[in-house]
């Protein structure tokens, strides 16, 4: 018996599955925009948090006590 696997033939310009359409829905142009300022804004917060907590840590390292000898 052979024991080689399967070998599937694809021809040029024939699909084998369909694409089915997306199951999202479809927003108004007002939730859409809605949606871009609410992503926007979580960025905006995001960034404001880490360069604060990056700020915090660099000032205190600049700032720490120096160790006795």
């Amino acid at each position: 018996m052979s024991e080689k696997g399967k070998i599937k033939i694809i021809k040029k310009g024939v699909k084998s599955k369909t694409i089915e359409p997306s199951t999202q829905k479809e927003l108004t142009p007002r939730a859409a925009a809605r949606e871009m300022v609410s992503n926007v804004s979580n960025w905006v917060t995001e960034l404001q948090t880490r360069k604060g907590s990056e700020a915090r840590l660099a000032f205190d390292s600049l700032f720490k006590p120096l160790p006795n000898n």
